[in-house]
């Protein structure tokens, strides 16, 4: 699969699913612009060849209008930044789920809103351009325990990406849903050593899955690829399960 002559921008690719597809996309010969947050993060993209990082904050509506007037028009977004927010509806404060519907969906919206009119120019000129959007198996697909806010707002993804599908389908600008089961990633790690019993928390993610383990980010990067190839130019407005099994 070859994204050679393509210009992606991945958000959240300091680290996990954003970074591997970072390099991926880099692999397969994009011209990737990885943003992240966090500019140390970024670090460790630096010299890798088909790569430019830049620091950006997905909540920041006038940092995201800035970086699309800078950039040359894309070939494909992957809006991968997000959170995860553990607790039922009664652990849910005003401030937490702010915070998650800011950081899971309005940040999707406010860059497919800067980012589209490059999308479409080039979907004009070349035949096709993607949107790929992150939302989760936790969802409209299935519901989690302890997963209310992030359950609704990756839902939400999934609503947001059907809507912008059927507006641009016959302006061949594509737009699809990742929905990844569980995946080993330093955010993941990171819920497993904040539990009250670390080696029982990730016994427990494990058992969830049918296949008896965990994601590994490569097991999400050729789909990731595939979707912001001209490979998928017939898929849109779709959500796309790498779980492992889990919502069979």
């Amino acid at each position: 699969m070859t994204l050679r002559g393509k210009t992606i921008l991945v958000t959240a690719a300091g680290q996990g699913i954003g970074a591997a597809s970072a390099l991926a996309c880099a692999k397969a010969g994009a011209k990737v612009y990885a943003t992240d947050v966090n500019a140390d993060l970024l670090t460790k993209m630096s010299g890798v060849e088909g790569i430019e990082t830049r620091v950006l904050d997905v909540t920041d509506v006038a940092a995201i209008d800035a970086l699309a007037a800078e950039l040359p028009d894309l070939d494909g977004l992957f809006n991968c930044a997000g959170v995860v927010h553990h607790g039922s509806i009664l652990e849910l404060d005003d401030a937490a789920w702010e915070f998650s519907l800011n950081l899971n969906i309005t940040s999707m919206v406010r860059m497919c809103r800067a980012f589209v009119p490059g999308l479409l120019r080039r979907a004009e000129s070349e035949g096709s351009a993607s949107i790929l959007n992150m939302s989760s198996m936790a969802s409209s697909e299935k519901g989690f325990v302890q997963r209310t806010a992030y359950g609704a707002t990756k839902a939400a993804v999934i609503g947001l990406t059907k809507a912008i599908a059927a507006d641009f389908v016959a302006q061949n600008l594509r737009c699809n849903a990742l929905c990844p089961g569980t995946v080993d990633t330093p955010a993941l790690q990171g819920r497993i050593n904040a539990a009250p019993d670390p080696v029982q928390a990730e016994k427990d993610f494990i058992a969830r899955q049918p296949m008896g383990r965990l994601a590994t980010v490569d097991d999400l990067t050729p789909t990731v690829v595939h979707l912001l190839s001209d490979g998928s130019s017939f898929i849109t407005g779709q959500s796309v399960l790498v779980d492992g099994g889990c919502t069979i």
